[in-house]
C-alpha cells in the first residue's frame, strides 16, 4: 500500500497549534476504485446479459435464430473489448465518487523539526 505524508495542524488541549506529519494511505480498502479482475468479471457478466438481448432482438426482427446468433457472435467479442477499456478508464477516475466516512483507529503524532 502506497502511503504519503501530509503536513497538518492540530490544536492541543491547551489551545496551542501543533504542526505534524500525518502518514496517510493512498488507498483505503473498500473505498477505492475497481481492480482489473473486478472489471473483467463485470465485462463478462454484462456481455452475457447484453448478448442474450441481442439474440432475442435480432431473432425477433429477422425471424431467423441463426441470424440472431450470428449477429451476437460477432458483437460479443468487439463489445467485450470496448466495454473492458471503458470500465478501466472509469476505474482510473475520481469523478463522481463520493467520499466515505473512514473510522480512524490510530493517530500517531510526532513533532516536525
Amino acid at each position: 500500500m502506497t502511503e504519503y505524508i501530509e503536513q497538518i495542524v492540530i490544536e492541543t488541549p491547551d489551545g496551542e497549534e501543533l504542526q505534524v506529519e500525518a502518514k496517510l494511505p493512498d488507498h483505503i480498502e473498500g473505498t477505492g476504485h475497481a481492480g482489473k479482475k473486478r472489471s473483467l468479471v463485470k465485462t463478462l457478466t454484462w456481455r452475457i446479459i447484453a448478448s442474450t438481448d441481442t439474440v432475442i432482438i435480432a431473432t425477433f426482427l429477422t425471424k431467423d435464430p441463426v441470424i440472431g446468433l450470428s449477429i451476437a457472435s460477432i458483437e460479443i467479442v468487439t463489445k467485450m473489448v470496448l466495454y473492458y477499456f471503458h470500465e478501466r478508464g472509469w476505474a482510473a477516475l475520481d469523478w463522481g465518487l463520493e467520499d466515505e466516512g473512514v473510522e480512524v483507529k490510530r493517530v500517531e503524532v510526532r513533532p516536525v523539526h
